[in-house]
């Protein structure tokens, strides 16, 4: 069943596409100001249906903060103001469609379902955002396993957990008591070169992915996502 969080604070409005929505089979979870639904956006529905104008904070914050989390995530804006200019900024700032009011309650079932039927392939993004690709490997982050075409690498914990750290931090420069805190802890003592063995290692084990030593500081992961 997919998952729509509304967000209307007008009562009567809230009740009554909540209403429509369950009954075309969604599992709706519906709020009434924008900052109790931030606080929800972790939880990734399957689409959010916003309000411009909420008490606490304007739909465009909201959206903000929702595609800060994952591009990826469907919206759709409605509103009471300027249609023109909001239907603009919200399409500006990624929304993927919009609803001027007043509408009938089934406009915005038709629309949400027509929407949901385009976006499959973002779905499916979505479900294996745990899969990367990089330099001819394959990566999957769940289920900490490495693969260069059909042959799967063996990596230890600890190898694994510093390639997943660089692949997240692509391009970054991280530094070598980052990466001692992060991956062997605080209660490490020790040499900070046994980063350096750990990173001799992945090379030889993989040795199309591009490592870079940044001397005196620590490691960068060059490249994008195939």
């Amino acid at each position: 069943m997919e998952k729509i969080f509304l967000v209307e604070d007008e009562n009567n409005l809230n009740d009554i596409f909540v209403f429509y929505l369950e009954n075309e089979g969604y599992e709706v979870k519906s709020f009434l100001c924008g900052l109790d639904a931030e606080k929800c956006i972790p939880e990734e529905p399957d689409l959010w249906i916003l309000d411009i104008m909420l008490p606490d904070m304007d739909g465009y914050a909201l959206i903000k903060r929702i595609k800060g989390h994952n591009e990826e995530t469907p919206v759709i804006f409605i509103s009471a103001r300027d249609a023109d200019l909001d239907r603009v900024v919200g399409l500006q700032m990624g929304s993927d469609d919009y609803i001027a009011k007043p509408f009938l309650p089934m406009e915005l079932v038709i629309r949400t379902r027509n929407l949901l039927k385009r976006i499959p392939k973002k779905n499916k993004i979505k479900e294996n955002k745990n899969i990367r690709t990089m330099s001819g490997y394959t990566i999957d982050m769940n289920k900490r396993m490495v693969f260069e075409g059909d042959k799967r690498i063996d990596l230890t914990s600890k190898e694994f957990d510093f390639l997943a750290k660089i692949i997240q931090n692509k391009n970054q420069a991280l530094d070598r008591e980052t990466l001692l805190k992060e991956i062997w802890g605080d209660d490490y003592f020790g040499s900070d070169r046994v980063v350096d063995d750990l990173v001799r290692r992945i090379r030889k084990k993989m040795i199309h992915l591009s490592i870079e030593t940044l001397y005196g500081y620590g490691y960068r992961l060059c490249g994008n996502e195939d």
